[in-house]
């Protein structure tokens, strides 16, 4: 029997170094434990491990850039002399910050990809430290700050606005000599999204094949699954957050954040051999 071509997704695993997160916030902010988790998410499956020092979570207030720092940057030397040391950990090291110096001594220190919920807007020497490295850099889209973000987020048309955005951003990237080969986008889902606003974009996500960049969904454990599902506790997700990651697999995306790897992993082993089957 025929078989069609599966594009390859890849799997980015979440390593919050925060005592607030919306999901795990505390479960890893201890270094060692960081570094730990981080080595069994690329264990269970993950193509990239993302550190990230300051949640973003509604609500959640700015973190200073020196305690960002001393959050992630000795996980992320950790995980770069282990990935030396270790031929069996592969995974690519992201840095998950909206500060321009987090993400210059993040790249330094062994991270190979710049992801700004910001889409390098935050601090206007990011785009300097961006333009400046050869890395993948992640431009997502947000509606106002983590602080009021969710207060009462109003569109026109989320799809048409988070697309004109990010077309806005990637051209804004490639003026400043950053190329388009390097960047990839992440529509957002709730970074000031109500729940309709999460499902139109989840909906209509094969829109965005038209900027001709790779598409990152990270819709692991938020909000709008609580809404939908009724489950309250943001770990006891991971169903939603898998039915949601393969339908956005079904609509293109090639990288997915996301909490539990290995169950996503699994689900996504089966779902693309059935895929793949040209019936």
């Amino acid at each position: 029997m025929a078989k069609t071509d599966v594009k390859p997704v890849r799997l980015m695993g979440i390593v919050n170094v925060t005592p607030d997160s919306f999901s795990d916030g505390g479960s890893f902010h201890d270094c060692d434990r960081a570094i730990s988790h981080a080595l069994e998410l690329a264990r269970e499956g993950a193509d990239i491990v993302d550190i990230g020092g300051e949640s973003t979570r509604p609500g959640a207030l700015p973190v200073p850039v020196e305690e960002e720092l001393q959050r992630v940057i000795p996980v992320i030397r950790g995980l770069a002399l282990h990935k030396k040391q270790d031929s069996k950990f592969t995974a690519i090291i992201s840095i998950d910050t909206r500060k321009a110096e987090v993400m210059r001594e993040a790249l330094r220190a062994g991270a190979e990809i710049i992801n700004d919920v910001s889409a390098l807007q935050y601090d206007e020497e990011s785009m300097v430290v961006a333009a400046g490295c050869n890395c993948p850099i992640i431009l997502m889209h947000g509606k106002g700050d983590p602080r009021t973000m969710q207060d009462d987020p109003r569109y026109d048309d989320v799809v048409a606005e988070v697309y004109d955005y990010l077309a806005q951003r990637i051209e804004t990237c490639e003026k400043a000599g950053i190329r388009r080969s390097r960047l990839i986008i992440d529509p957002g889902i709730g970074f000031g999204k109500t729940l309709e606003h999460n499902l139109a974009l989840l909906a209509h996500l094969k829109r965005f094949a038209d900027l001709d960049v790779p598409l990152l969904l990270g819709a692991s454990r938020k909000r709008f699954i609580g809404a939908l599902s009724g489950e309250q506790e943001a770990d006891r997700r991971a169903p939603g957050s898998i039915a949601a990651a393969l339908h956005g697999v079904s609509q293109g995306v090639e990288i997915l954040r996301v909490h539990d790897v290995r169950e996503t992993r699994q689900a996504l082993d089966v779902w693309q051999a059935i895929q793949a089957e040209d019936r």
